[in-house]
């Protein structure tokens, strides 16, 4: 899953607060199974390409993330712009100081510049196809 958080000030804030959508969204995908996890944080055009701003949402963003079920060193952190697309597809000349992320995989650490690095990445799920068919049930009638 990707999770894209917006990095402005108090958007961020927002939806990291006690009810906030992030929070939301990321305890919904642990919750339906989703064990791999990207952190996409946009719209850093409009926090002037802040390395300040992205660590204290990486810091945040982490705490909660852990506490949700997720390792946050097997999490792809990416600072983007959507409205620019910095970050997106080719590594950004605005954000000289992100030097890339890191996150474990089950090979060893994996590493990449570019949310498209961070998708080609993601690892398929084991497809225990010997097994019988079991689905999820939300409600019977």
């Amino acid at each position: 899953a990707i999770l894209i958080i917006a990095g402005g000030t108090g958007e961020f804030e927002a939806g990291i607060s006690k009810d906030g959508q992030t929070r939301e969204h990321a305890l919904l995908a642990f919750t339906l199974g989703v064990r791999q996890l990207i952190v996409a944080v946009n719209k850093m055009d409009t926090t002037k390409w802040s390395e300040d701003r992205f660590n204290e949402i990486v810091k945040e963003t982490s705490n909660f993330i852990k506490k949700v079920g997720y390792n946050p060193k097997a999490v792809a952190f990416v600072p983007i712009s959507g409205w620019h697309g910095d970050n997106m597809l080719e590594e950004s000349t605005n954000m000289p100081w992100f030097k890339g992320w890191t996150k474990e995989g089950k090979g060893g650490p994996v590493k990449g510049k570019t949310l498209l690095d961070a998708i080609d990445a993601i690892e398929p799920p084991a497809r225990p196809s010997d097994k019988p068919l079991r689905l999820p049930l939300q409600d019977v009638y």
